[in-house]
């Protein structure tokens, strides 16, 4: 699997110096460990245009599971930095997330369905032993029914979530980025239904539902 690639917010992708020069090292050495990240096969990087307004610098990647032809889920992932800090993220790093996936009918039925979801992102960051703080997020279903012209096709339920925490910062103020950008992988092939693996590819014991169709495309 290649390296991740991505994109920084200002336009500076590590090819101008001059750019690149002013950028904060802290951010620089964070986008760095994104690149030399090594992950699960099945996993797709891209880079991705990042947002502009959330934060002085930002970094963008986006994901997809696949299978032969199919995408089994789809995600975002963003490195934001402020290096005045941030109130709302006690730190001066920010991970934000969107993971989508559609999900068998049948499956939107269970009522435990959100928590564990949100326990893979939790769970996978525990199990590299990356400390975090301020965690928040939503998972949310939606369920289309088809009539009319469309009514041969089944009933789809999609699953979405939307997720921000605060890596820890090590030495030189920079995050284990490559460790929280596996992780990051872990939840979107949990969500697209893949068996679950550890930090060194180590099966473990988490809950994983089953394979299901890809994602739909807006």
């Amino acid at each position: 699997m290649a390296a991740a690639q991505g994109r920084f917010s200002d336009g500076a992708d590590g090819t101008d110096s001059a750019k690149e020069s002013s950028v904060p090292l802290p951010f620089r050495r964070a986008v760095e460990g994104l690149k030399k990240a090594r992950l699960r096969p099945g996993v797709e990087i891209d880079p991705t245009k990042p947002p502009q307004r959330l934060a002085p610098y930002a970094y963008a990647l986006e994901a997809a599971v696949v299978d032969g032809e199919d995408d089994l889920a789809d995600g975002r992932l963003i490195l934001l930095h402020d290096p005045a800090g941030h109130d709302a993220w006690h730190g001066t790093f920010r991970l934000v997330t969107l993971v989508r996936a559609e999900l068998e009918p049948e499956m939107a039925a269970d009522p435990l369905l959100p928590e564990v979801c949100w326990s893979w992102l939790t769970g996978a960051l525990e199990a590299r032993g990356l400390a975090y703080g301020e965690a928040s997020g939503t998972v949310t279903m939606a369920s289309s029914h088809y009539f009319g012209g469309l009514a041969e096709r089944r009933p789809a339920t999609q699953i979405e979530i939307r997720a921000s925490w605060t890596p820890r910062e090590g030495v030189g103020g920079v995050p284990d980025t490559p460790a929280h950008l596996s992780a990051w992988c872990e939840l979107i092939c949990q969500i697209a239904g893949l068996p679950p693996v550890g930090p060194t590819d180590t099966a473990t014991g988490v809950v994983s539902l089953p394979q299901r169709r890809g994602p739909h495309h807006p």
